[in-house]
């Protein structure tokens, strides 16, 4: 099963300004996205650079280092060098805290 663990505020989240957290040895980028929110992976596949420091429009993100570009919502890589999918994760808020279910 799993348990929810808080990870921030949803006031530390903004359509333009994803929130990066580390959930045990994992780091994980969550974003809001027409008022929903989503968990990937914080890390580009490609080479080590964080995600929530790239270029977000709309429901893509594009990494700063090189280009790859991932869909926040599935996490699927839409332009190279991505080089794979990026792994998902659940998230909600509740009273005011964001919390990633840690499996």
């Amino acid at each position: 099963m799993g348990t929810w663990q808080k990870v921030g505020s949803v006031d530390d989240l903004a359509d333009d300004a994803p929130l990066s957290v580390v959930v045990g040895d994992v780091e994980v980028g969550i974003y809001r996205v027409n008022g929903k929110l989503y968990a990937i992976e914080d890390v580009c596949p490609h080479q080590y650079a964080l995600l929530t420091q790239g270029f977000v429009e709309g429901v893509n993100v594009e990494c700063a280092l090189h280009g790859a570009v991932f869909d926040i919502t599935t996490g699927k890589c839409l332009k190279e060098p991505g080089g794979r999918d990026l792994r998902t994760y659940e998230v909600r808020e509740n009273g005011g805290d964001v919390e990633i279910l840690v499996e």
